[in-house]
C-alpha cells in the first residue's frame, strides 16, 4: 500500500498528490513513468513522475480527471492508500549538456516537462520553455517552470493568460528570430507534439516527444503500448516513452488511442450513474 503524503488541487479537474514511495523516490530520473491500480478491482494506467524526493522517500504525480480511474484517483484524500504502484519505469531522459534547449509542455503535459527541464538546467543547457493551456485557469505549476527557465512563454487558447494562440505560434516564432535551438522537447496531447514535430523538421532541429499510448503490464509483454517509430514496432513502456518526433507514426498513435472510446464513456457514464465508486467515497 502506498500512502498519499499530500494532496493538491493545481486546476479545475487537475489534481497533484505527493505519495510516500522510498524505494521508487529513490531510482527515479526525468522522463519516467509510473503505474498504479487504486485497488483489486482497479484497471492499470500509467501516470509521469511529475518530481520525486529521494531524501523525503516520495513522488508526485499530477493527472487531470479524464477517466474513471483517474477520477477515483481524484476522490482520494491525505492518509488514504493506493494498493500497487509500479516504477520507476521506462527510459530516462538522456540529460546532458546540449546547448538552447526548448522544452514545450501542453496541458498535463506541463507537469510532465517540468523535471526534465530542471535537469536539462542544472547540466548547464539554456532553457526554454514554454507551456500552454485552454485557459488561465488551466494552466500549471507556472512558477515552478520558471524558476528552471532563462525564459518562459505562456499561452492559452482564449487568451485569458498569455499570449492568445498555441504553443506551436511561439515555437514557430522562435524557429524563425532566433538561431542555435539544439533540441526541442515536447509533452502535451498527440496533436500539439505533432504540430511541434512538423515545425521543427524543416530545420533539421532534433525533437524529442514523450508518448502515452495505452499501457498495461508496462514490461513489454502485453504489447498494448506499441507504436510505430521509423517503420519498426516499439513499446512505448520499455523502449520509451521518448522517441524522435520526426520518426513517430502519428496517425497510428492517435488511431490506437481511441480504440477504447466507447469503453472509456460507458465506464464514465456508469461511474456518474449513481453507483458506488471503488474507492468507498461518494
Amino acid at each position: 500500500m502506498y500512502k498519499i503524503a499530500a494532496k493538491k488541487v493545481l486546476a479545475p479537474a487537475i489534481k497533484q498528490l505527493q505519495i510516500s514511495a522510498p524505494e521508487i523516490a529513490a531510482g527515479a530520473r526525468p522522463g519516467q513513468f509510473i503505474i498504479l491500480r487504486i485497488d483489486e478491482k482497479g484497471e492499470r494506467i500509467p501516470l509521469t513522475i511529475a518530481d520525486y524526493d529521494p531524501r523525503g522517500g516520495t513522488i508526485t504525480l499530477v493527472f487531470q480527471e479524464a477517466g474513471r480511474t483517474t477520477m477515483e484517483l481524484g476522490r482520494l484524500e491525505e492518509g488514504d492508500a493506493i494498493l500497487d504502484i509500479v516504477g520507476p519505469l521506462g527510459k530516462p531522459t538522456e540529460i546532458r549538456r546540449y546547448g538552447k534547449v526548448v522544452c514545450i509542455g501542453g496541458g498535463v503535459g506541463i507537469a510532465a516537462i517540468y523535471p526534465i527541464a530542471r535537469a536539462l538546467k542544472e547540466a548547464g543547457n539554456e532553457i526554454v520553455s514554454i507551456i500552454g493551456a485552454r485557459s488561465r485557469g488551466q494552466l500549471i505549476l507556472v512558477e515552478k517552470i520558471g524558476a528552471v527557465s532563462d525564459s518562459l512563454e505562456i499561452v492559452t487558447e482564449d487568451g485569458s493568460g498569455g499570449r492568445k494562440g498555441f504553443v506551436t505560434g511561439v515555437l514557430q516564432d522562435l524557429l524563425v528570430s532566433e538561431e542555435g535551438i539544439d533540441l526541442v522537447m515536447a509533452i502535451g496531447p498527440p496533436a500539439m507534439m505533432r504540430a511541434v514535430a512538423e515545425l521543427t523538421r524543416p530545420y533539421r532541429i532534433r525533437t524529442v516527444a514523450s508518448l502515452n499510448p495505452i499501457m498495461v503490464d508496462g514490461i513489454g509483454m502485453c504489447g498494448a503500448c506499441r507504436v510505430t517509430v521509423g517503420g519498426k514496432t516499439r513499446f512505448a513502456c520499455v523502449d520509451g516513452p521518448e522517441f524522435d518526433a520526426h520518426l513517430v507514426d502519428w496517425s497510428v498513435l492517435v488511431q490506437r488511442a481511441r480504440m477504447f472510446r466507447e469503453e472509456e464513456k460507458r465506464a464514465v457514464e456508469d461511474y456518474f450513474s449513481g453507483s458506488e465508486c471503488r474507492c468507498g467515497k461518494r
